[in-house]
C-alpha cells in the first residue's frame, strides 16, 4: 500500500511544531502514533529527544525514514492549543492533510500574542507574587518586582541574539543578585536571599526537573537523562551567578544583611494565588479565554498541595496537589475538548521545586554541604511526589484519546 505524501507531511509537520512548543519525548510519540493511526499509515514508528526525532513509515521492508533535527523550545500554551484543533480537523476528515500542513505553518509563523512591554511586566508581576507565596513581605515584594523587571528586560532583550540562551540565566542571576545586595547594603530593609529567589523564579528550571523525571518514570531514558542534565546544568549556571553578584556587591558596597522575611497579610497570598498563574498564563502564551480556567485549576491543585503537605508532610504532599492539578485539567479536555496542557503547565509552576533546587546549590556553594545535600534530597523527593501524582491523575481521569 502506497504513502500518502501528504499525510506523512502533516504528521512530521505537527512533529516538529509540538516538539518546538513544550511536548515531552514520550507525549510527543504517542500524540504522533495516534495521529499516524488515523490518517492509515501503517507500521508507523516514533523516537523523539531533546534535539532530534525519528520518524518511520511503512512495513520494515519498504520503510521510510525522516530525520528532523530540532532545538528545545519555549512553551507556548496558545499555539498548543491551536495545533489541537488542527489535529482534530484533520483526523476527523474536515481538512485534507495538505489543508492541516498549511495550517501548522502558519500557526508557527504567525506572532507573538502579547507584545514585549506586556510580557516584560508579567515578569515583574511574577515575581511579586511568587516572593508574596514564598513569604516575602511587602519590601521583599516591592524589590522582588523590581528583579523580575530587570530579567524580563534581560530576557526579552537577548532573543535572537546567538549563544544567549547559555549565559543568559548566568548573567540575570549575578545582576539580580548585585542590585538585591547592593540595595541591601545602602539600607533597604530586605530579606536578601526571598528576593533574590523570587526575582528569578521564572529561570528556575523546576519544570524542567518534573518533566525530566515524568520522562524517567515512562522508560524514555535518553530524553529524560537529557533534560536532568539540562535543568542541573542551569541550576548551577544560576547558583553560581548569585554567589558572583553577591560578592562582588560585597566588595563594593559591604555585606547586606540577610533580615528574616515578615510576611504580607494573608489576603495578599490570595491575590497571589489568583495573579500567579494569569501572570504565567502571559509567559506561556495562553489564550485569554483559557486564563479564567488556568487561574481557576492551578488554585485547586495549590490548594490540594497545601492540603497533602499537613496530611502527608512537604516533600509528599505536592503529589496530592498534582494528582489534584491533573485530574482537574483531565476533566477540563474531556468538558471542553481543549488539550489538558493548558490549564495543567501553569497549575505545575506553582508546585514545582525549583526553588529547593536553588538554594541547594547555593547552600554547596557556601560549603554547608550537609545541609545543600539534604535540600537536593528533599528537591528530588518533591519531585518524584509531583510525578506520581501527574501519572496516578491519567489513570483516575484518563485524557480522552484521539
Amino acid at each position: 500500500m502506497p504513502l500518502d505524501d501528504a499525510a506523512v507531511g502533516f504528521v512530521l509537520r505537527l512533529g516538529r511544531a509540538l516538539h518546538m512548543y513544550g511536548y515531552t519525548a514520550h507525549g510527543l510519540e504517542d500524540a504522533l502514533g495516534q495521529v499516524a493511526a488515523r490518517l492509515q499509515l501503517p507500521d508507523s514508528q516514533f523516537f523523539a529527544t531533546p534535539t532530534f526525532i525519528l520518524a518511520a513509515f511503512g512495513a520494515q521492508e519498504q520503510q521510510r525514514t525522516h530525520l528532523i533535527r530540532v532545538e528545545p523550545g519555549d512553551l507556548n500554551l496558545g499555539k498548543l492549543a491551536a495545533l489541537d484543533d488542527v489535529t482534530d480537523q484533520v483526523v476527523d476528515a474536515t481538512l485534507s492533510p495538505l489543508e492541516g500542513s498549511a495550517q501548522i505553518d502558519a500557526i508557527v509563523a504567525s506572532p507573538a500574542r502579547y507584545n514585549r512591554l506586556v510580557e516584560t511586566l508579567a515578569y515583574g508581576f511574577v515575581s511579586a507574587s511568587a516572593c508574596r507565596i514564598l513569604g516575602g513581605g511587602y519590601a521583599e515584594i516591592l524589590m522582588s518586582s523590581i528583579v523580575g523587571l530587570i530579567t524580563g528586560v534581560l530576557a526579552i532583550g537577548s532573543r535572537g541574539v546567538r549563544d544567549a540562551i547559555t549565559v543568559f540565566p548566568f548573567v540575570a542571576a549575578a545582576i539580580a543578585a548585585f542590585v538585591v545586595n547592593a540595595v541591601g547594603a545602602r539600607g533597604f530593609s530586605v530579606s536578601t536571599s526571598t528576593t533574590v529567589l523570587a526575582g528569578l523564579v521564572v529561570l528556575l528550571p523546576g519544570l524542567s526537573l518534573t518533566l525530566a523525571m515524568a520522562e524517567l518514570s515512562s522508560q524514555h531514558l535518553i530524553a529524560g537523562t537529557a533534560r536532568l542534565a539540562g535543568a542541573f546544568t542551569v541550576f548551577v549556571g544560576i547558583a553560581f551567578g548569585v554567589a558572583l553578584g553577591t560578592q562582588v556587591a560585597r566588595l563594593l558596597f559591604g555585606a547586606a544583611p540577610n533580615l528574616p522575611a515578615v510576611p504580607a497579610p494573608v489576603v495578599t497570598l490570595w491575590i497571589a494565588l489568583l495573579a500567579a498563574p494569569a501572570v504565567f498564563s502571559v509567559l506561556l502564551r495562553a489564550r485569554p479565554r483559557d486564563i479564567a480556567a488556568i487561574m481557576g485549576v492551578s488554585v485547586l491543585g495549590y490548594g490540594g498541595a497545601q492540603l497533602g503537605a499537613h496530611l502527608l508532610g512537604p516533600q509528599l504532599g505536592g503529589g496530592l496537589g498534582a494528582l489534584t492539578l491533573a485530574m482537574a485539567s483531565n476533566l477540563y479536555e474531556r468538558w471542553t475538548s481543549h488539550p489538558a496542557t493548558v490549564t495543567l503547565v501553569p497549575g505545575v509552576l506553582l508546585l514545582v521545586p525549583g526553588s529547593i533546587g536553588f538554594r541547594s546549590f547555593s547552600l554547596l556553594l557556601e560549603q554547608q554541604v550537609v545541609v545543600g545535600v539534604d535540600a537536593a534530597f528533599t528537591m528530588t523527593m518533591t519531585a518524584i511526589s509531583l510525578v506520581a501524582g501527574l501519572l496516578l491523575a491519567n489513570i483516575f481521569v484518563p485524557v480522552r484519546r484521539r
